[in-house]
């Protein structure tokens, strides 16, 4: 529930304001002078005010200068019953949302509210949005897949052409995403992210499109959709094999008409947006519930996003860069990897991708005590060995002796693997000898990645 902060001297435009508030389902606090209003911002936040101008002692005017420096996010509607153009003009010159006279009508003051409400909003939305790109993984790596990244990015980053970008969860989509707009000539504009995935089904249409008020159970007053916020941005449609047909429609009306009708709406409104989509599914596939036509029209420039196993040296690449930033943002010491982690690391098949050595990074940063991150203070690992379809070389040997030489090595090669290389560990699980492990260590030719019992 939204707070309303009430400041007018008279008490029955107070009561009438509350009222009328209360009843459209707002939290109302009142105040009847400009310190009160002030002592009460300071004790708790509103996300709008309704401010007189006459008011005895400190005007309405003070208190909206007062507002600006302590709550400048806070939108400022002043209301007086003396009404001129050039009360109005300074209003709205001193930092005020808008300016109403009284006697106030009850339909635009609930709609100018409503409309300071969204831009706060959408202010909001913009600067975690402006915050999230400025933390966000640079395109780390000098793969040829990723060098074919970053050249695609600059070229069509000044474009207003739609953009598809593919890939399998935590390839870093969204990373692609922001540098396209921040090469933009948009990159003054919001970047608005909607998560497709993450919206029920039946809330889609308006979270992206707004609704007018009573258009379903619940809508109790008037919503700006993510379309409008994008105004003079970018549109960046996440996860959009996720979206329902009926939303897919609309979609695709707005991608090629530039207009849309709010939930309940009967007015056609446009908007001026560059739309980026991104998906880890095939839209392309018989059973993928996407719309033909609307791929068509999101597919003019497609990128797709390596995963991470296919990206050979930038496994080392990425884990430098991640201790580097994650040691300063924590404001800890960055750890080296020892070589025969690193060489756990490199052939780990790394389903989660970027995402995924990310976040076991940060873990090495708090659980690992020494300065070397050694293979025992890695988490298990799923699917530690570079995952394959293949058959293992040994299966096309005629040899039978042969053959059961070279499985039994993989075999304790796997088993030493998943635990760290801990021999004595690894000999009490297989129900052997340490010495007699040793010695098949030493045959197989396997003591170069074995590390030191400690």
């Amino acid at each position: 529930m939204q707070t309303i902060l009430v400041v007018d001297d008279e008490v029955a435009i107070r009561d009438t304001l509350a009222q009328i508030l209360g009843y459209e389902d707002y939290r109302v606090r009142t105040a009847a002078s400009g310190p009160e209003a002030l002592e009460a911002l300071a004790a708790a936040p509103a996300d709008a005010i309704l401010l007189d101008v006459k008011m005895p002692g400190m005007d309405g005017f003070e208190v909206l200068a007062r507002v600006r420096e302590d709550h400048a996010d806070v939108p400022v509607i002043v209301i007086s019953g003396h009404g001129d153009i050039q009360t109005a003009v300074q209003a709205v010159k001193e930092g005020a949302y808008d300016f109403l006279e009284k006697p106030l009508d009850r339909a635009r003051l609930l709609v100018t509210l409503q409309n300071a409400l969204s831009h706060r909003q959408a202010l909001a939305d913009r600067a975690r949005l402006a915050a999230k790109a400025g933390r966000t993984t640079p395109l780390v790596g000098d793969c040829p897949a990723m060098n074919e990244v970053r050249a695609f990015i600059a070229k069509v980053a000044p474009t207003d052409s739609t953009v598809l970008v593919t890939g399998e969860n935590g390839t870093g989509k969204e990373v692609v995403v922001s540098a396209i707009h921040a090469q933009s000539h948009r990159a003054a504009g919001p970047l608005v992210e909607v998560n497709c995935a993450a919206i029920p089904g039946e809330l889609v249409e308006s979270e992206l499109f707004g609704h007018e008020k009573g258009s379903f159970t619940g809508a109790d007053r008037q919503r700006i959709g993510k379309f409008e916020q994008a105004d003079g941005g970018t549109l960046f449609l996440d996860e959009i094999g996720d979206m329902g047909p009926e939303a897919q429609a609309k979609v695709l009306r707005s991608v090629e008409e530039g207009t849309f009708q709010r939930v309940g709406g009967r007015e056609s409104l446009r908007t001026d947006v560059r739309i980026v989509a991104a998906t880890n599914r095939d839209l392309t596939a018989p059973d993928s519930g996407f719309r033909r036509d609307l791929f068509f029209r999101l597919n003019v420039l497609a990128i797709h996003l390596p995963p991470l196993r296919e990206r050979g040296t930038d496994v080392e690449l990425l884990l430098d860069y991640f201790m580097t930033q994650l040691a300063e943002a924590m404001k800890t010491r960055p750890r080296r990897f020892a070589p025969e982690t690193l060489a756990l690391l490199r052939e780990y098949s790394w389903p989660g991708n970027v995402r995924e050595l990310r976040n076991l990074v940060e873990r090495l940063l708090i659980l690992t005590a020494g300065e070397v991150v050694k293979p025992g203070d890695l988490p298990s690992l799923a699917g530690a060995q570079a995952g394959s379809e293949e058959l293992p070389d040994f299966f096309r040997l005629d040899d039978f002796q042969e053959f059961k030489a070279q499985a039994e090595a993989a075999f304790l090669q796997q088993k030493l693997r998943e635990q760290r290389y801990n021999v004595s560990r690894t000999a009490e699980i297989l129900g052997m000898q340490r010495s007699n492990l040793y010695k098949k260590i030493s045959r197989y030719d396997l003591q170069t990645q074995v590390s030191d019992d400690l």
